[in-house]
């Protein structure tokens, strides 16, 4: 039980400080953030289907789905939309599966300091030396929007993590 209320506090913490934005898009993009689960349930028919959910409770291992959704709600066209997710501590980036309909994808392993394509990020091993950065190593995810967002339109970019 008590890492269910930390999963849940470290699902929270993501949800409400998981945007920097940058300051041209500050004002002019409304944004949602949820968590959730992928479900196992049964149809009305009794077959086996996959349902998302609200992630409420995690279980160490369990992965959680991350989804950010922005709209443009001002009268002109934006750019220059930059989103930044971190990981939480107290789990790991689930390799491979940031995805965002055109934006470009970057990641951090300095505790978003400085970001890179994921085959460019290296990290000194427990032996001091440089190795390829894994997913595990990563602090953040970053999304730049390429090109403009319509008035009224809107996108989503999103990740997994796995509870440690």
């Amino acid at each position: 039980m008590k890492t269910s209320k930390f999963i849940k506090f470290a699902i929270s913490v993501l949800l409400l400080n998981s945007l920097q934005l940058s300051a041209h898009a500050a004002g002019s993009v409304e944004f949602t953030n949820k968590a959730e689960v992928d479900v196992t349930v049964l149809s009305k028919d009794g077959k086996k289907e996959t349902k998302r959910m609200p992630a409420k409770k995690v279980a160490p291992d369990g992965e959680v789905i991350y989804t950010t959704t922005f709209k443009n709600t001002i009268d002109k066209t934006i750019s220059n939309i930059v989103i930044t997710n971190p990981i939480p501590a107290n789990m790991t980036y689930s390799g491979d599966s940031a995805t965002g309909n055109n934006t470009e994808i970057t990641y951090s392993v300095d505790g978003g300091k400085t970001y890179s394509p994921a085959e460019k990020l290296t990290v000194k091993g427990e032996d001091g030396k440089e190795r390829p950065a894994q997913a595990g190593d990563f602090s953040h995810i970053r999304w730049v929007y390429k090109g403009d967002l319509a008035t009224g339109k809107s996108s989503e970019v999103g990740f997994k993590a796995k509870v440690k």
